[in-house]
């Protein structure tokens, strides 16, 4: 049985940003005074973003021993390396470039110019997350201290989109994705057995865009018709939400303030 999600909603999203940036800096930093490593998922979008940007102005990050952080991706965009549109691209902009990180250690997925098609990129990144994987992490990936996912409007986390094949992948811990309702259509992604291995999934959503998305997947629906539904962390599951996204939430799980 796993633990409820935890709430946390922030006056807006630039706010979340910030506190989930801090938060982030936190877990990484006792992370690695408890086992001198850290291992953190990141997630793209405008909300993945966001905390990284806000985790690059923070004089707090000066705190992290970057050249002991292991990243991994959520997603990828199956385009070209460089792409403006791919994930991490995009990181590299928000944060990377700028942090002192032992490249050894960060694991992009792979681009769509090398000599594979998108199954088969799939399954290298499955390959590199076995190869990081332990004894003690009981399984074929790592057990990440924190993942992060951005909710979309349809539910959708990572590139796991509503009834589409890759959400009921119960096996594989990557999968290509053909045919993504969201351009482009053609993905990487972690599956949900890979997202429930990390020890903390927090889910970021901002918006009035994602109120419903918030509401539909806390309040009982399936992980098949709303993929954010089923990921959940071994010890913790956080929604970071702003008012907007938490607009639609049941009272139970998010009394309206009365101030």
């Amino acid at each position: 049985m796993t633990a409820a999600p935890q709430l946390v909603v922030h006056r807006d999203k630039e706010l979340m940003a910030q506190a989930a940036a801090a938060r982030l800096i936190t877990k990484i930093v006792d992370a690695q005074a408890a086992r001198g490593h850290a291992s953190v998922v990141l997630t793209g979008g405008r909300n993945g973003n966001g905390v990284l940007a806000a985790l690059a102005a923070s004089p707090a990050k000066d705190a992290i021993d970057w050249s002991r952080l292991d990243l991994w991706w959520g997603d990828e965009r199956f385009l070209p390396d460089g792409d403006p549109e791919r994930n991490y691209t995009q990181a590299k902009e928000a944060l990377l470039d700028s942090v002192p990180l032992n490249p050894a250690r960060v694991h992009p997925m792979p681009a769509s110019d090398g000599a594979y098609e998108v199954d088969a990129a799939a399954e290298i990144y499955a390959a590199e997350l076995t190869a990081a994987a332990t004894p003690e992490d009981h399984g074929p990936v790592p057990t990440f201290d924190v993942l992060m996912l951005g909710v979309g409007p349809d539910t959708h986390v990572a590139s796991l989109f509503p009834e589409l094949p890759a959400v009921r992948e119960t096996e594989r811990t990557v999968v290509g994705v053909h045919g993504a309702p969201k351009p482009p259509p053609t993905r990487v992604t972690l599956t949900l057995p890979a997202i429930r291995a990390a020890r903390e999934v927090w889910l970021l959503a901002a918006g009035e865009d994602k109120a419903n998305a918030a509401a539909i997947a806390l309040s009982g629906a399936g992980e098949v018709q709303a993929p954010a539904a089923g990921a959940y962390g071994r010890s913790r599951t956080l929604w970071l939400l702003d008012t907007a996204a938490a607009s639609q939430l049941p009272p139970e799980l998010y009394p309206p303030a009365v101030a």
